[in-house]
């Protein structure tokens, strides 16, 4: 029942459609099992004045008082029944595709909406690869199976039906023999079924961890290049798509046992209704005609039956694909039980003895965090690599949420307001801006697509970025390659930047989103910032001193805790950490002779 409602739950609404192609099916299926009889109306009731098996009613129309003219109505009805069985095979061919491309297409949304709505934690270990097979290739599987194998069981169920009626109107003991390998079919089928599902669910884990490796190569192409790195990738690409290959052998190995042993048993089906039919012809239990058609329904019975090990592999290989589906579908979305409350979200921040720990580790990361952030204050984080400064920004954001403590907006607690409200109101910058494989012009304006050029070409300026656009042959129509890779390291940070402009929002994180650009550079950002949005609270996080020095406060941390708080003066003179970094680095650009050229 439960797998039952996991196969139906994605078609309501559309099964109407599906029932009215069964009702087609089912006509289809009963027209099929009259042709043999045509052949034996033929032979037995035209040419030997035997009796006829067809219906009454088509032996009505096809009565004449000459053979001649039997044999051309025969051959006339014979051609508009076959007309007609095409026009019907057509809607429900059309139905079907119409039942099964709908719900495809609703699971295939809800489930990609579950992604949405899925947590930071989820995707930070979910394999990308693997997210991707699934909204892929398992919606496909399920699509086909529902659309084309699942009718088929329907089809061998009416067919077989009318068929052993049909053969059971002429000969019963004969049509007992001819069903004789049936349950072993049906037997033989079940056992492949319990081995098939297993080795299904293999092939499938093997794939997706081939397709991960695949899509990070790829992504990653230019790492891999920079550091010649091809023979590796080559070679672990090998291993998982061997593995790939090895589990996909022993599927085919498994299906070649079941093909052959039900070949095997239809050849014996065959021949003990071929041998026992000739006797009983012989015998005078059956007419010439009979036979003939006996052995058409036979093919009718078996070659289905042959067929159920590639719809029971089809059903393994849909289930292990629903299966995969719902781990993602069942997964709690991060919205849901979420606060819905909706204040005005001026700027003001506050952490209130914060403490974060991760599920999987054994300490926590960030521990006993306070201070406030005022309303169009700047505030620098700086600190060692894995010190926490990101984790507070997704904490901010609740990206991921604090165990103890308290962080307000505004004097509230986040946790009491809405996610998605929240994160509208504050703009983050990162240091690996995701820009799409659209123009230049278009990954500026996706924040605000009613934003005139004006806005566009201002925010691009105010992000130092214009002149180097207008300098590109196609401009503003410039394509920027998948993940931006068409621009140097600077040009993403500011197209990001830009981007973020053109949508107000009262607080703005830049998360080591300037590391790539020059210093001089870097303070004409911040200074045109300044003067663009002074009302608006900035926390910026960086390693680099010389854009810290600027801000109205410094946050100083070290394996999650602050150890120095103040402004820049106030810092120097505790001659802590900060001082150390701001001895270092200044010394480093007073000893660089050229300019500090950008990152590209």
């Amino acid at each position: 029942m439960k797998r039952l409602k996991q196969f139906t739950k994605w078609m309501k609404g559309f099964l109407r459609l599906y029932f009215m192609a069964v009702v087609i099916l089912i006509a289809l299926q009963y027209f099929r099992t009259l042709t043999p009889l045509f052949v034996q109306h033929i032979i037995d009731a035209v040419l030997s004045d035997q009796p006829s098996a067809l219906p009454g009613f088509i032996q009505d129309i096809v009565a004449a008082d000459s053979i001649q003219r039997q044999l051309l109505l025969v051959a006339i009805f014979s051609v508009a029944f076959t007309l007609l069985r095409v026009i019907l095979f057509f809607g429900h061919r059309f139905l079907l595709a119409h039942f099964a491309e709908n719900t495809a297409y609703r699971l295939r949304n809800a489930l990609y909406q579950r992604l949405q709505d899925l947590s930071f934690t989820y995707h930070s270990r979910a394999e990308t690869g693997d997210l991707i097979q699934r909204t892929t290739t398992d919606v496909e599987t399920y699509r086909v199976f529902i659309g084309d194998q699942l009718i088929e069981v329907l089809r061998m169920i009416f067919l077989i039906t009318f068929a052993v009626i049909q053969m059971s109107r002429m000969e019963s003991t004969l049509t007992i023999i001819s069903m004789a390998v049936a349950p072993i079919i049906f037997f033989s089928a079940f056992i492949y079924f319990t081995f098939v599902k297993r080795v299904f669910k293999r092939v499938e884990e093997a794939e997706g961890t081939m397709t991960t490796t695949l899509q990070e190569n790829v992504t990653g192409i230019r790492v891999v290049k920079a550091f010649a790195n091809e023979t590796f990738e080559i070679d672990k690409f090998d291993n998982t798509s061997k593995t790939f290959r090895d589990e996909n052998q022993r599927l085919i190995n498994l299906m070649a046992y079941y093909w052959s042993l039900s070949d095997f048993l239809i050849f014996i089906q065959f021949c003990l209704t071929a041998s026992f039919g000739i006797y009983f012809t012989v015998q005078g239990r059956m007419g010439p005609g009979e036979y003939i058609a006996f052995l058409a329904y036979v093919g009718m019975i078996v070659w289905p039956l042959r067929q159920m090990g590639r719809i029971i592999g089809d059903f393994g290989k849909t289930t292990v694909a629903l299966d995969r589906i719902d781990e993602i579908i069942n997964q709690q979305s991060e919205h849901e039980d979420d606060a819905q409350d909706t204040p005005p979200i001026t700027g003001h921040i506050e952490f209130d003895k914060v403490t974060f720990q991760f599920d999987d580790d054994d300490k926590p990361l960030l521990k006993n965090v306070s201070f406030t952030i005022d309303r169009g204050e700047t505030v620098a984080i700086v600190g060692k690599t894995g010190s926490g400064k990101s984790t507070l920004i997704n904490l901010l954001i609740r990206l991921l949420e604090n165990q103890e403590g308290r962080i307000l907006f505004d004097g509230q607690d986040i946790k009491t307001i809405n996610k998605r409200h929240l994160r509208k109101h504050v703009g983050i910058i990162l240091q690996e801006p995701f820009l799409y494989s659209k123009t230049v012009y278009e990954n500026i304006g996706i924040m605000n697509k009613r934003a005139d050029k004006d806005k566009v070409f201002n925010a691009a300026s105010i992000a130092r970025v214009h002149e180097d656009i207008i300098n590109f042959e196609a401009g503003y129509e410039t394509m920027v390659g998948e993940r931006g890779v068409t621009l140097s390291g600077g040009q993403k940070q500011r197209v990001a930047i830009a981007r973020m402009l053109l949508d107000d929002k009262p607080v703005l994180v830049f998360d080591d989103s300037l590391s790539a650009v020059d210093t001089e550079t870097d303070i004409q950002i911040r200074r045109a910032l300044n003067s663009y949005w002074k009302n608006t609270t900035v926390i910026l996080i960086t390693h680099r001193i010389i854009t810290a020095k600027e801000a109205d406060k410094i946050i100083v941390l070290d394996e999650g805790e602050i150890i120095e708080y103040g402004t820049h003066a106030s810092l120097l003179e505790q001659n802590g950490m900060y001082a150390e970094l701001w001895d270092i680095q200044s010394s480093l650009l007073r000893s660089t002779v050229a300019p500090e050229k950008e990152v590209g």
